[in-house]
């Protein structure tokens, strides 16, 4: 395995760096593979460069946020709706894998994003052996004088985000990596919060004290991060609205807290100087749900970083000449595919609008519903409303069904999509023995193999209704993992046309280089 990857990163990369990783020596060379890769721009640096990454976002999950527009919108005709960013004329697509995996984590393929190097997965913006400090990006556009901003929906300490700006040996030390945050000098965080402020002792000098020692401002409330402006000064912005992973919420579930694209434009307000700015945006929860196989979320999290690409495409309308946007994902989650072995060649993807919210709000309920009954006392009848209302599926008694039937036979439109949203035997026994399992404490459940096939280690009941709305609208998953697919990429504006074609995700940071007229360097 490990000379077959030699070779596939010699034919695809051919960089000196990339080959010198997989063949395991323990010393790469310093900067000479950075500087190897002549990636062309010649025009003038560009002074604002957008970078947006959807954790986990392939080109089927683009691709099914458009077909969802398209599915749900008045317009006579069925066909996609592009999303914004997908209209670039500049369109290439990038390779994933890891130093020691086909399929990476978000700590190596953000490594690989943000400084142009191969790493092993877990490992945060170091060399495999955990001795080199890579450079990153944005920390090369802060010394080249630059405002420097990193924004995700999920916590800002999570690898994404993290290897823009920390170097740690394992994307687990969320401390390490908060305290390199504030003590990065960069001007602009903004999104989710920490996962361990204070150490995994809780004893640790905190890590927002020691931003603000170090002369950042913490504005956490949603009226105190409206008022923020190029006159802040160096900025963490959290959002007073996060879940009990301090990131945002599911797009599906917001109600009127801020969402990405608020604080791509607010991090637009702060950073916006004539020398110029850097600013990487993470939609970090497109990721989670295709963990959890949640197309629902996924579809919806994925408008959502098209929403904050929307901001950015402002901003260039001003400054069309100096303003780079650059759109792609660090892998695809999920496996996620359009098409599904029970609906044929249909899709139906309007009945993901029945899912009214995530897979983490609903096991909320299941647990709920576990306070006051036993697995003895546990009822499916008990929970139907509920599947009615956040899921929109339904159950008919023959007469009600045949009713139904009759009238979707004549023609009726209504009929056919009622009929659609029934759960059939099939799906009530699933659901039933599913029900079982929730009802046992997690460490109880069965650990064999095909169990976690059929629920991934999510609440089984939950994941057994995802799979059924997923399989009506004709949504298949293979993985509840990462996958080794290559991703899009799409570019828009000063350097644009470098990002044509088909490359090493190693690339990509060194075309931005380019565009900025950085000469790549390490620590």
């Amino acid at each position: 395995m490990r000379s077959f990857k030699k070779i596939y990163s010699i034919s695809v990369v051919l960089t000196l760096m990339a080959s010198f990783i997989l063949t395991g020596c323990s010393t790469p060379k310093p900067t000479q593979s950075m500087g190897a890769s002549v990636n062309g721009y010649k025009g003038a640096p560009a002074k604002y460069v957008f970078y947006f990454i959807g954790d986990g976002m392939g080109l089927t999950q683009i691709n099914s946020a458009e077909i969802f527009l398209g599915s749900t919108s008045t317009k006579a005709s069925s066909e996609p709706i592009k999303l914004n960013f997908s209209q670039f004329s500049a369109q290439g697509m990038s390779t994933t894998y890891a130093a020691d995996s086909f399929i990476p984590d978000s700590a190596s393929a953000g490594t690989a994003l943000a400084s142009g190097y191969k790493t092993n997965d877990g490992v945060v913006n170091m060399d495999p052996a955990k001795q080199i400090k890579y450079k990153s990006i944005a920390e090369m556009a802060k010394e080249k004088g630059l405002k420097v901003g990193v924004v995700s929906s999920v916590s800002i300490d999570h690898a994404t985000p993290a290897v823009f700006y920390a170097h740690q040996p394992s994307r687990n030390n969320y401390y390490e990596i908060g305290i390199e945050l504030a003590n990065s000098n960069f001007d602009y965080f903004g999104g989710g919060g920490f996962l361990s402020p204070k150490g995994k002792d809780g004893k640790q000098p905190d890590v927002l004290e020691v931003a603000q020692t170090n002369g950042y401002k913490i504005a956490n409330t949603q009226e105190s991060i409206e008022k923020l402006n190029a006159q802040s000064g160096k900025v963490i912005a959290i959002s007073p609205v996060l879940d009990s992973s301090k990131a945002l919420t599911f797009e599906v579930n917001r109600k009127g807290d801020l969402s990405l694209a608020d604080f791509t434009r607010k991090g637009i307000e702060v950073l916006d100087n004539e020398k110029g700015f850097f600013m990487m945006v993470e939609g970090g929860k497109i990721d989670w749900a295709g963990h959890a196989n949640d197309a629902a979320a996924n579809i919806k999290d994925t408008l959502a970083l098209q929403d904050a690409v929307g901001e950015a495409i402002k901003f260039y309308d001003k400054h069309p000449k100096d303003t780079a946007i650059i759109v792609t994902a660090d892998h695809e989650t999920g496996g996620m595919t359009i098409g599904f072995s029970g609906t044929k060649y249909q899709t139906f993807f309007d009945k993901v609008s029945s899912q009214k919210i995530s897979y983490d709000e609903f096991t909320l309920k299941v647990a709920d519903y576990k306070k006051n009954h036993t697995p003895e006392t546990a009822k499916l009848e008990d929970l139907l409303p509920l599947v009615q209302s956040d899921f929109g599926l339904t159950v008919l008694d023959p007469k009600a069904k045949g009713e139904l039937e009759a009238k979707a036979k004549a023609g009726d439109k209504d009929a056919v999509k009622a009929l659609g949203m029934v759960l059939d035997d099939s799906d009530i026994n699933s659901l039933k023995q599913a029900l079982v399992l929730s009802m046992k404490d997690a460490k109880e459940r069965p650990t064999d193999q095909q169990t976690y096939l059929l629920y991934g280690g999510y609440d089984p009941f939950t994941m057994i209704l995802n799979h059924i709305i997923n399989n009506k609208a004709g949504i298949g998953w293979t993985t509840y993992s990462h996958t080794g697919v290559p991703v899009p990429v799409y570019a828009k504006g000063s350097g644009e046309d470098l990002f044509e074609g088909y490359y090493d995700d190693t690339e990509l940071p060194k075309k931005i280089m380019s565009i900025l007229g950085i000469s790549p360097t390490k620590e």
